[in-house]
């Protein structure tokens, strides 16, 4: 696992190999942040929530990029465990590691972010139920952004909060506000 951007660019994480994760790939998420600086200024005090957290990529490079707090939910131990050793060793109280289900944290969680991103597998039967689950449960700051990583088989395009929709080969970005 790469560090594209920021103050941590140029960092490696050795990512165990026995990981299900599919992590994004890094072309992938240099393009997802090149459009999120279009979006999100993070010099200004950004808050981020990345779901279905994996090898933690995503919050890492959010971290990088000047989030001030990132809550990463995981709920693979082993994944959850290499997250919060790679927080560990950037020596940083700006991430948190939660183990725990998606779905479960979604219903109880009363902080709203600026940037939510979310990669869950892409067979999860509620993969197209998160739009509205984030929305119903007020999580996104009124001018933040929500950005669903999925396959090319699910479109939101009539979704009322969808904005765009980006497609990097098998990975496509599905982006809400």
């Amino acid at each position: 696992m790469r560090v594209i951007g920021g103050i941590y660019k140029r960092r490696r994480f050795e990512v165990p190999r026995s990981f299900k994760a599919r992590p994004t790939t890094d072309f992938a998420k240099e393009s997802l942040f090149n459009i999120l600086n279009n979006y999100i200024d993070f010099d200004e005090g950004i808050t981020a929530l990345d779901l279905f957290a994996g090898t933690g990529s995503i919050s890492i490079e959010l971290l990088s990029r000047g989030c001030e707090r990132v809550v990463s939910i995981e709920k693979e131990p082993s994944h959850h465990a290499f997250i919060s050793q790679v927080v560990r060793e950037l020596k940083t109280d700006k991430c948190l590691p939660i183990r725990g289900d998606v779905f479960k944290f979604i219903a109880k969680s009363r902080e709203p972010f600026d940037i939510i991103f979310a990669d869950p597998p892409y067979a999860l039967p509620e993969l197209e139920t998160l739009p509205d689950l984030i929305f119903e449960h007020q999580l996104l700051k009124p001018d933040g952004i929500f950005v669903l990583e999925h396959g090319k088989h699910n479109h939101f395009e009539e979704h009322p909060h969808f904005v765009e929709r980006r497609a990097y080969g098998s990975v496509n970005f599905s982006f809400f506000r």
